[in-house]
């Protein structure tokens, strides 16, 4: 063998060394894969090897037998956010931009004052101790895979409010609005969006009036307020489509509508982005 063609014979056996070893030190480099957007208020489902570990945002994931998890995008969340993934030999993170948006301001005058200024630290501890309540439904990390089979509209209607627009009631500025809003009668049927398990029923809280949570599994839940009736349980176990809920104006509503909201545990989506990237098939 010539000198010239072992030289070659050498580089190739070094290069292929080196792509053999950097495979070996990053062996979760095609581990992760995601579907849905990074924008804010979005929800998306990712999934790696069974087994490994996830870490977003400070949070261990909890994953499905077969690997699929779910995390979520908070409203002003700022990019790039990281995604670590394990073996218990190896981690590697990830980096993910996250697109900004803009948020409307909308005005919403004639609620009752009483919900826009609370008169006394009676009412306050009233609203905290319901704030509590649906804290704590949200909370739950049941191990069930029915957010995997997609959503459907609760509701069809006039969309009359959006997620993330800055409300101001009665002239006072006040939190954003963190769900969907669709018009329609008092007593129209509210169907649940997704199967679930119903964690909460309260017939009449402080800012939301008649609420419902359901929880979707792996720390994934749909709320639903201002709701002038509830046609389930705490404890029952629902199918998409099925019928839970009356559409109301109790607690701070204008008019009869539905107020659909979507979290990732503490963490509030845009109920339309979980609509849009992760519809139930037809």
């Amino acid at each position: 063998m010539s000198e010239t063609i072992a030289r070659k014979v050498q580089r190739s056996l070094q290069f292929l060394l080196l792509c053999f070893c950097a495979a070996l030190a990053s062996p979760l480099a095609s581990a992760l894969e995601f579907q849905g957007i990074w924008q804010q208020g979005a929800m998306l489902v990712g999934h790696t090897e069974p087994g490994n570990t996830v870490v977003f945002q400070g949070r261990t994931v909890s994953l499905t037998p077969e690997g699929s998890f779910v995390i979520g995008l908070g409203r002003d969340v700022k990019g790039p956010v990281v995604v670590a993934v394990g073996n218990g030999k190896d981690s590697e993170q990830f980096s993910y931009p996250v697109a900004q948006r803009e948020y409307k301001i909308q005005r919403v005058d004639g609620v009752p004052q009483r919900t826009v200024t609370p008169p006394s630290a009676e009412v306050l501890k009233r609203i905290r101790h319901e704030a509590r309540l649906v804290r704590e439904a949200r909370a739950d990390n049941d191990r069930r895979e029915d957010f995997l089979q997609g959503f459907i509209k609760p509701l069809e209607g006039p969309i009359t409010g959006v997620y993330g627009s800055q409300r101001v009631y009665n002239g006072v500025p006040k939190n954003p609005h963190y769900g969907l809003d669709i018009a329609r009668p008092t007593g129209t049927v509210v169907i649940a969006p997704a199967p679930g398990i119903v964690k909460l029923v309260y017939e009449d809280m402080y800012y939301s009036g008649g609420t419902l949570v359901l929880d979707h599994g792996y720390g994934l839940s749909s709320t639903f307020i201002h709701l002038s009736g509830v046609l389930v349980n705490e404890g029952d176990r629902v199918a998409a489509g099925d019928a839970i809920a009356k559409v109301g104006s109790t607690g701070r509503a204008t008019g009869p509508h539905l107020d659909w909201r979507v979290n990732w545990f503490g963490v509030r989506l845009d109920p339309a982005l979980v609509l849009a990237y992760f519809p139930a098939p037809h």
